[in-house]
This record gives C-alpha cells, structure tokens and sequence, in this order.
C-alpha cells in the first residue's frame, strides 16, 4: 500500500519518508520518490518514536503485521499504532490518516475462535485511540484488497466487498488533499463515484 501511495504523494507534491522494517526495501522507496528511513515500529519506545516523527507534518499509517502471530499482531496494529499516535501528539504532528479495515470496531462481530479475530480487535482499540485523540484524524476503511487495475471511484458504505489497493492509495492523498476529510471514518468499495467526490 505505501509503495503504491508515495509516488503519487511525491506527485501531488508532499515531501514524503517511507519508514521500513527492513532495509533492503529501501532501493524500492527511494524509486518512489520518497526517502527511505529503517525503523523497527514494533519495538521502538516512546522517545524512539517521537524522534522518528519530529519535524513532520503528518502521518499516514499502513503498517501491518501481516497476520499469523497474535503477540506480533498486537504489537503492530495496535500498540505501535497508538505509540504513533501518542508521540504525534507530542511532537507536533497534528494530521494522522489510519488505514483500517471495512467493518472495523468494537462491534465487529468476529468470533475470538476466527485467525482474525486477534487483528481485528487491535485494529478496533487503535481506531479507538486514534477517535479520542485531539489529532486532525481520517479513518480510511477499505474492504477486501484486490491487484485489479484503478478506477479512481470508489462508493462509500454500503457491504463489504472489494477495492483495489491502487484505489486505496489514492485515497489516502485525497484525504490528506482535503481538510473536509478530518474527523471522519470512510467504509468503501470500488464503486462508481470519483475518489474526490466520494470522500466530500
């Protein structure tokens, strides 16, 4: 999701830094056009994260993960996620833009004996931090992320379907484009209306 939202970042004119866990992807961001910066959010304290975010102006976070170990689950998705929230508030950084998931809250529905149970209730409680904050918050909730081509069109609400990650990407600039988006939660689809228009 990040290598496909910071070139057109880097295109809409935001001076980006794409912060990784491994450093053998940063040959792949720096071809973005963003700058790579190796950080392990997972383990990092509350002063290694504030240094991480000082001097920015906002935040975009789509890290994740990626399923399979509950401990880790929790420790990225929410713990790391509300540590970010946290130091962007005392560092300054007043836009936070979450990328979640369609269907994410306290009244998801999921059985604790389903494999997504453990990401779905650390997706809620970050949602949740991230709400209370005084941050100039967007809660982006795309539905099942497919390859597909973009459409530049997305239908919010309605069921869960499909989207395609390039969809979400734009997204994300759309919401940092425009302030309108602040302090709301968008639940989408590909669909049939502009991304700009969508999210108005």
């Amino acid at each position: 999701m990040a290598l496909l939202a910071a070139p057109m970042l880097v295109d809409a004119g935001y001076r980006v830094t794409s912060i990784i866990r491994n450093p053998d992807h940063a040959g792949d961001v720096a071809q973005t056009g963003a700058t790579p910066r190796v950080a392990d959010v997972e383990n990092l304290d509350d002063a290694g994260t504030d240094e991480l975010l000082c001097g920015f102006d906002a935040v975009v976070w789509s890290a994740g993960a990626g399923g399979g170990n509950p401990a880790r689950t929790y420790a990225v998705d929410r713990d790391a996620a509300i540590r970010s929230m946290d130091s962007a508030a005392r560092s300054g950084v007043t836009r936070y833009v979450m990328v979640s998931y369609f269907g994410a809250g306290t009244d998801d529905g999921v059985d604790p004996s389903n494999s997504f149970f453990h990401y779905a209730e650390a997706k809620a409680a970050a949602d949740a931090h991230l709400t209370a904050s005084n941050l100039d918050w967007t809660i982006l909730k795309p539905s099942r992320l497919t390859l597909d081509e973009p459409t530049g069109r997305i239908s919010v609400g309605g069921s869960a379907q499909s989207v395609s990650r390039g969809d979400v990407a734009a997204t994300i600039v759309a919401a940092l484009d425009h302030d309108t988006t602040i302090g709301r939660q968008y639940a989408y689809n590909n669909g049939d209306e502009l991304i700009t228009d969508a999210i108005r």
